[in-house]
């Protein structure tokens, strides 16, 4: 069987889709590890995890929790998720430093489904993992249909390690495949041993055979001997299944119910006997096992009163307190244990530690007394384009630079988190995952920052142009003591083609303006077509300075600035003035089953389907494109959850402005007016 060789600790994150019961595993395996003298509950708020204040309102992770423990004389560290799919980022970062990882799912088809991303970030990462079908003590399905629905997501084979044994309507305990023994679950035990019940023996033999044959397609032996109808030796069954495992070949699927402590310890004993030791981890990263010590940032927290905190998987060598990697002082080193910290001297190969005030060092460095990342195999996922945003304004002005730092402190501690100030509409804007993730930032705000902030949706970026041309004359004439002010021009004004954005020129002869004040003309219009008579700012035009007049001491720069706009001002409502608004082309992401769904809310949001296909790579997932406007934009990745079991995504780019015109403008221009009168 295998273990970890080298003694290091080993890492096992826990993951899942929402609400599958992954906080009650990670409970349960501390307690069976002995780190916690007793279970937690997520309903009661008590657990090791999810200990922050957002989450415990919510009954759900928002953010990732480590623990530690010893089972068996090996040291492992388990590392609980967030399920939703806008705390994604957190799930996928955690695993990239893991040696293996526990799928946890429902027992419904329907519901296990929504583990297919995490599945397919697990295969495309080639990272060994177990499934963990939860939740087995409630009203639930035939196990081979929830295999079969999760087959349908990976690319990898899953075979059943487990069958349940049913007395009625109850799962009271399971046949092991392998051993072919029967176990019953004991609420707060480790299972007992039974007989196996005459009423799952053909049952077992079937899902054994199953087992065996998809083994044998890894081992040509294996392979003759269920051809003799050779029944192979159990112990040899065991390593072909720990070597299939360590080599992301097949993914085996156990049953249990966490909260009552079902199948636990089970679990434990797989991972411990067939799971890849930490070295194994090391060369599948493409990582060196000689050399300097070497760590890797996995989640950075700016915590109260430690300062920023940096979470690392020591992947190789031993780091101490005071050691200086990549140019930076390591100030403190720190085991982490739900939301406490243990100080310690030192980190050695394959732990999960904190580091103290790296003020330099961001998510998804490796970490060197040399500086650098030496080894090719050290990539880091990108983090996913935001699709959500709302607009962010504190009540008392005092507080607008404080709530700009704390902003940025959260957007160093999550990736996909991004913060726009955007001085043209005024606004501070947040863009994120989705609205409970943006929710959740504005109580971070409340609760650690202790910032009062207001959010709302956020104002449309609309422009505005002309359809026809038109000329126009304006003159600038005071006189007030001394110098007075003077400036006289004639300009035309004319549309321009979609994307040219402003152009000015001009055609002056004879010097009826001084070329001295031509660049001042420029810029008055420049100051102008900031805000057109719309209330939006004019592109697509083109300005030509033709003719005017000046007075040798009255004439200035401000003069025929003041001229210009006063020339714009009238030219341009004689101009046809029409509202843009923009279009971006966005490509949404969707299990086939909701495609058709999600055509008919395209279609309501005034989108125009330009195509739809299978995407590349995901098998039983379609890609949608389509043109969409910006204030369609807004809410469309809630209904699109909504409509898709949480699964659809999307991406999107600005495209294109196009003409607004009829009651939707008439709207759009009176509400900038009432903004623009407050």
């Amino acid at each position: 069987m295998a273990g970890d060789t080298n003694g290091a600790t080993r890492c096992a994150v826990i993951v899942g889709p929402y609400q599958s019961g992954k906080t009650s595993l990670f409970e349960a395996l501390l307690a069976a590890c002995g780190t916690i003298a007793r279970k937690g509950s997520v309903k009661d708020g008590t657990t090791v995890g999810d200990a922050a204040p957002e989450a415990r309102a919510r009954s759900a992770s928002t953010e990732v929790t480590v623990g530690h423990g010893s089972y068996l004389g090996d040291s492992w560290t388990f590392i609980d998720t967030p399920g939703s799919i806008e705390f994604s980022p957190d799930a996928r970062y955690a695993i990239m430093v893991a040696d293996l990882a526990i799928v946890v799912v429902d027992p419904e088809a329907g519901k296990a489904a929504a583990a297919g991303p995490i599945l397919k970030f697990l295969d495309d990462n080639d990272v060994p993992h177990v499934v963990l079908i939860n939740k087995m003590d409630t009203d639930n399905e035939r196990v081979r249909d929830v295999l079969a629905a999760l087959q349908g997501h990976s690319a990898r084979p899953l075979v059943l390690r487990q069958i349940p044994i049913r007395e009625g309507d109850a799962v009271t305990g399971y046949v092991d495949l392998v051993s072919e023994r029967a176990y019953r679950y004991r609420n707060g035990e480790p299972s007992g041993l039974i007989e196996l019940p005459v009423s799952v023996v053909e049952r077992e033999v079937e899902a054994r055979g199953q087992l065996l044959e998809t083994l044998a397609d890894y081992d040509d032996a294996l392979l003759e001997q269920l051809l003799e109808e050779i029944d192979p030796d159990k112990r040899k069954v065991y390593g072909h299944l720990a070597e299939t495992l360590q080599a992301d070949l097949l993914v085996p699927v156990v049953l249990g119910a966490a909260e009552r402590d079902n199948g636990v310890q089970r679990l434990l004993k797989l991972i411990r006997h067939e799971g890849p030791s930490h070295r194994a981890s090391v060369a599948r990263r493409g990582i060196a096992v000689e050399g300097e010590p070497l760590a890797q940032v996995f989640r950075t927290v700016h915590a109260a009163h430690m300062g920023k905190l940096s979470y690392v998987r020591m992947w190789r060598g031993t780091v101490k307190d005071g050691d200086v990697l990549n140019g930076v002082k390591v100030s403190g080193v720190y085991r982490p244990i739900g939301g406490k910290l243990d100080k310690m001297p030192s980190a050695a190969e394959g732990e999960v530690v904190a580091f103290g005030r790296m003020e330099a060092i961001q998510t998804g460095d490796v970490l060197t007394p040399a500086g650098g990342v030496p080894e090719p195999g050290m990539a880091w996922p990108a983090p996913p384009q935001p699709v959500y945003a709302l607009s962010v304004r504190v009540p008392d002005r005092n507080d607008e630079v404080k709530v700009s730092g704390a902003l940025a402190k959260l957007c160093e501690e999550d990736l996909s988190l991004m913060v726009k100030q955007d001085a043209e509409l005024s606004e501070l804007v947040l863009w994120g995952q989705g609205d409970t993730h943006l929710r959740v930032v504005a109580e971070r705000l409340r609760n650690r920052f202790k910032l009062n902030v207001e959010t709302g949706r956020p104002a449309v970026a609309y422009r505005e142009t002309i359809r026809r041309s038109v000329e126009q004359h304006a003159r600038h004439k005071k006189q007030s003591g001394g110098h007075g002010q003077f400036a006289d021009i004639k300009v035309t004004v004319e549309p321009l083609p979609r994307g040219r954005g402003f152009e000015f020129a001009d055609t002056i002869v004879g010097g009826a303006v001084p070329k001295q004040y031509i660049p001042a003309v420029e810029e008055g219009c420049r100051d102008y077509v900031r805000r057109g008579p719309l209330g939006f700012p004019v592109v697509d035009i083109k300005v030509t300075l033709t003719d005017g007049g000046f007075h040798s001491v009255d004439s200035s720069d401000m003069a025929f600035k003041i001229a210009a706009r006063m020339a714009l001002a009238e030219a341009l409502p004689k101009a046809d003035p029409v509202l843009l608004e923009p279009i971006h082309e966005v490509t949404i992401s969707v299990p086939t089953e909701a495609t058709s769904r999600i055509h008919g809310i395209l279609s309501s949001r005034r989108g125009q389907i330009l195509g739809f296909d299978a995407k590349d790579g995901w098998p039983g997932w379609d890609s949608v494109t389509a043109y969409l406007p910006e204030a369609e934009i807004h809410d469309l990745i809630l209904e699109l959850r909504a409509q898709s079991q949480g699964l659809a995504t999307f991406e999107w780019r600005f495209d294109h402005l196009s003409e607004l015109t009829g009651r939707m403008a008439d709207t759009v221009v009176q509400h900038r007016e009432q903004v623009a009168a407050r």
